[in-house]
């Protein structure tokens, strides 16, 4: 089955640094654990990715576009293909109280924010640091070992997966969803709704919807509460 932009897709990979076979991102739980970049509160498996969305590296979507479901590629990114070499004037030496005057305290091989964009501090003395405001990956080739999985095609999957993406470490079966003459209704399970930052979530969720599905014009999110009223002639 070939794959056209707009599609859905799930997808397997695991990415590499050429030169040194370092793991940066992976799907798999196992290769995450081998890699020492497994982390407890990320759900592991295949991701979702809309094919033109832009989230990935051009020349990795273009290749993925190439493939078919179930097929299972090596791509090979050089560095201008992925995050472009690596700038000398981009390494700047600040000092440190134009740090610590807002509240960060710079530590070696940690990242900051500074007015100029993120930044990896590189080393500390003397009153200065040093900090280098390029992409931690600038300079180097990197290795995707892409599987694709399976292609969605049913609305109701697509937006379970949407939110899921929104909501990574919820259980999304929990959700209930209907569409009916141009409205969805997403019953969202009683556990997430004192979650820290739900309505921006929400209002999130309403932004994919409105950008992926044009045959939507209206989503209503529900919370229904259940109320157990005490039997007062018993007590």
């Amino acid at each position: 089955m070939s794959l056209n932009r707009g599609d859905f897709i799930l997808v397997n990979f695991t990415a590499k640094v050429k030169d040194t076979e370092e793991i940066i991102d992976t799907t798999i739980e196992d290769v995450a654990k081998e890699g020492k970049i497994y982390q407890e509160n990320k759900v592991y498996g295949p991701r979702l990715i809309i094919i033109g969305e832009g989230q990935l590296l051009k020349k990795l979507e273009e290749e993925i576009l190439s493939m078919n479901v179930g097929d299972r590629k090596i791509i090979e990114l050089k560095p201008e293909e992925a995050f472009g070499y690596r700038d000398p004037s981009k390494v700047r030496i600040i000092p440190a109280r134009e740090l610590t005057s807002k509240g960060i305290t710079p530590k070696t091989g940690t990242r900051i924010e500074t007015d100029e964009g993120v930044a990896i501090v590189r080393s500390i003395g003397g009153g200065r640091v040093v900090i280098d405001l390029n992409h931690p990956l600038a300079g180097k080739t990197l290795v995707y070992d892409v599987h694709i999985i399976k292609k969605i095609e049913e609305e109701n999957e697509k937006i379970l997966l949407l939110i899921q993406r929104r909501l990574p470490s919820v259980d999304v079966s929990k959700f209930n969803i209907a569409i009916n003459n141009g409205t969805l209704v997403i019953r969202i399970p009683a556990e997430i709704y004192l979650l820290e930052g739900l309505q921006y979530i929400k209002r999130g969720i309403v932004n994919d919807i409105e950008r992926f599905f044009k045959n939507i014009r209206k989503v209503e999110i529900v919370e229904t509460y259940e109320i157990k009223h005490e039997n007062r002639e018993e007590k």
